[in-house]
């Protein structure tokens, strides 16, 4: 499918694996130029490399979202590079703080707040001005299933999702007619490099293989994703990849469940 964005330029956070990455691909695969950040120059050096690969341009640039100094640099880059941006992807983020709500510090709660949902506005201000500027402009946060559905051993990891919700809404509100959509994706139990760190300590605590505790996390822990498997990441950045696109000229405001029915609601 011609999504409409050949020559268009796009902004991934969180570009060095899993859905960043795969998203990255598709927009490169679809004839934009794609400028991928993530905080580990080396990491984010390997991904490039292997996405030089696919067709389109590609840029690459290590910050950290959490610094406005780091982001003001990356900024300057980006406008040193390729100019200004039409379409920001903010997919970087942490899992942060785990445990029951009496077990997590001030510091864990900060930490994951200060990734997870600050990092997102730090970025959004810093490129806003090169989002609003071409009257045609997409903006994709990647939310969570967590945002609408807390699990009481990630509550900070929840909040934030929740916060990145109501952020996307808002600047649905304040910026479509000037051509700018805003949209969220809420992925859940996705197979990325986060999760299989997760799976890899739920097997040690059980003594048991990654593979059986993925089994026993979707029975116990997420009984509802009906498909029965982890999502690729690529099924994620499929919907990611339409939300950029010209096809999606009349959703905005929107938060698309990528999650095999984990939501128990519709």
């Amino acid at each position: 499918m011609d999504l409409g964005i050949s020559g268009r330029v796009a902004l991934i956070t969180g570009g060095d694996s899993g859905i960043g990455w795969h998203t990255a691909r598709l927009l490169l695969d679809e004839g934009a130029t794609v400028v991928l950040t993530d905080k580990d120059a080396d990491a984010l050096a390997d991904a490039a490399k292997k996405l030089k690969a696919s067709s389109g341009t590609l840029h690459a640039f290590d910050a950290d979202i959490t610094s406005v100094d780091s982001l003001a640099e990356l900024h300057e880059k980006v406008m040193d590079a390729v100019g200004d941006i039409d379409i920001l992807v903010q997919s970087a983020g942490v899992t942060g703080a785990q445990g029951l709500f009496h077990e997590i510090t001030d510091e864990g709660w900060v930490k994951t707040i200060e990734t997870d949902l600050i990092g997102p506005v730090r970025v959004v201000r810093q490129f806003l001005p090169s989002l609003r500027k071409g009257g045609w402009g997409r903006l994709v946060f990647l939310a969570s299933e967590d945002a609408v559905q807390p699990y009481d051993d990630e509550l900070p990891y929840c909040a934030a999702k929740a916060g990145i919700l109501a952020l996307a809404k808002g600047l649905s509100r304040s910026y479509a007619s000037e051509g700018l959509l805003v949209n969220a994706v809420s992925p859940a139990f996705i197979h990325t490099p986060m999760t299989d760190a997760m799976m890899r300590k739920r097997a040690d605590e059980l003594g048991t293989t990654p593979a059986k505790a993925i089994q026993s996390f979707l029975a116990e822990e997420r009984p509802y994703m009906e498909l029965g498997r982890r999502g690729e990441p690529e099924e994620v950045a499929a919907v990611i990849a339409f939300l950029c696109s010209d096809r999606a000229s009349f959703v905005n405001g929107s938060n698309y469940r990528v999650d095999s029915g984990s939501v128990a609601t519709i």
